[in-house]
């Protein structure tokens, strides 16, 4: 029995999530009890957890995971100060007389908005309720425009600076380092959160080609899905770049700045929560409450990020003392298709777990058990990231448990049927996939463009 121990943990886990029971607290309790019944059986060193001090002292001056409470700080700010009201009203003006020009519209603010924001339920929110009663006064087909809300809110989970990056970033260079030592490489080439950023980048913009792609040749194949604006008043140009400008420039502010090597991301994440600050100021959008209430979601959201990752250092800690890392690597070694296979079964697996958890949970608890194994048989630690975080946004997508599908329908208007919200995201379920399956066959469209800058 005892050697089923790691496997237990991980289904009790499973379960309790499922029950409703808190993330933070069900990782911790799990890991304990599993641990506990291991130190009876003989199957466990209880001088192990001795070392979980130390793994909270290491989150503690982990200055990379500072950028995590900065991002959110900057992506809250911009949530609030109507920048994308703002911003879809002038698109929509520009692009409406194209065939799908308000659907076109409606991706273009949402890929701006989750390369500003980073934050996925706030990008679905915030476009939910802004777009979607626009486009179904406009005719747009129902389907059409809750699958287009929900997937464009994804975006941030995959377009930088995404906090969903940060953490696996964080989590990854920690298992690349791993592993090289575990090879007798000692001066390896360490993973930084700038390459994932960076390798991100071609994936997330492929992404948003095939949705406008999509979109365009539904206004122009079917037209009563994605009518044009016909009655939609000329768009003031100086107007529309005034509304343009100022998320352009934020996003070339922070990337620009850890792509150029100028800053770190967690001195850049400082400089985009003062810059969108200052944005908020120029709107007229911040007073002493709205600033508060934008620190207490900051402070919420940071206090949830982080009390689940010390929760599953215990269980990751506990995971690998009842040999649960040995019995993972055994089981990729042996598999018929070798890495193939293993990136397969990895794969599956995230996006089953991707209905029940949060991004978080798996990248806390799922990825550092399976990323040492993977990394060992050679996979490029840029390349996984990227494949995991894309795999993540489909199943945030996917029937019936996708968190996207959620955000909406608790924004949506009631005559808005779960069932349209399904129909519509299926198009860009298969768009994602289609984008993963490209990426899996030609990995150089996310590792060719760090390797270009670092030369």
């Amino acid at each position: 029995m005892a050697e089923f121990l790691p496997l237990l943990m991980f289904l009790l886990v499973c379960a309790a999530l499922l029950l409703g029971y808190p993330v933070a607290f069900t990782l911790a309790g799990v890991a304990l009890w599993c641990a506990g019944l291991g130190i009876l059986l003989g199957h466990f060193d209880a001088q192990l957890l001795l070392a979980y001090p130390d793994r909270v002292f290491g989150v503690m001056t982990n200055t990379t995971l500072i950028a995590v409470p900065l991002f959110v700080f900057m992506g809250v700010m911009l949530e609030r100060s109507k920048l994308a009201e703002d911003l879809l009203e002038n698109m929509a003006k520009a692009c409406g007389h194209l065939p799908g020009g308000l659907g076109v519209s409606v991706i273009l603010v949402g890929a701006l908005l989750a390369a500003s924001t980073g934050i996925v339920g706030a990008t679905v929110v915030t476009m939910g309720l802004i777009s979607l009663p626009t486009m179904l006064r406009r005719r747009y087909s129902p389907e059409l425009s809750t699958g287009l809300i929900c997937a464009t809110g994804t975006l941030g989970q995959i377009i930088p600076p995404s906090i969903a990056l940060v953490l696996l970033g964080d989590i990854l260079s920690s298992a690349h380092q791993q592993t090289q030592l575990a090879k007798g490489v000692f001066n390896a080439t360490p993973l930084s959160l700038g390459d994932l950023f960076v390798g991100a980048l071609l994936p997330g913009l492929l992404l948003v080609v095939i949705y406008l792609i999509y979109v365009f040749a539904k206004g122009w194949l079917q037209p009563h899905q994605a009518p044009r604006v016909q009655d939609e008043n000329k768009p003031d140009w100086r107007q529309l770049i005034r509304s343009i400008l100022p998320p352009i420039l934020l996003i070339l502010l922070v990337l620009g700045s850890i792509i150029g090597g100028a800053a770190t991301p967690t001195e850049a994440a400082g400089v985009g929560a003062v810059a969108a600050t200052l944005l908020a100021l120029a709107k007229r959008q911040l007073c002493r409450t709205k600033l508060a209430a934008v620190m207490q979601d900051t402070a919420c959201i940071t206090a949830m990020v982080f009390s689940i990752l010390l929760a599953a250092s215990v269980f990751s800690l506990v995971f690998r003392g009842l040999g649960g890392e040995h019995m993972i690597e055994t089981f990729f070694q042996h598999l018929p298709g070798g890495v193939f296979m293993a990136m397969l079964i990895v794969m599956a697996v995230i996006f089953v777990l991707g209905f029940i958890l949060d991004f978080i949970e798996i990248t806390f608890v799922v990825v550092p058990l399976v990323a040492p194994s993977l990394l060992a048989m050679g996979l490029d630690p840029v390349w996984l990231g990227i494949m995991i975080a894309l795999n993540l946004q489909t199943s945030f997508l996917t029937p019936p448990f996708g968190f996207a599908l959620f955000y909406l329908r608790g924004v949506a208007p009631p005559e808005i049927a779960t069932r349209t919200i399904y129909r519509g995201v299926m198009p860009f379920i298969a768009m994602q996939l289609l984008v993963l399956c490209l990426l899996a066959l030609w990995p150089e469209i996310a590792t060719w463009l760090p390797a270009q800058l670092a030369q």
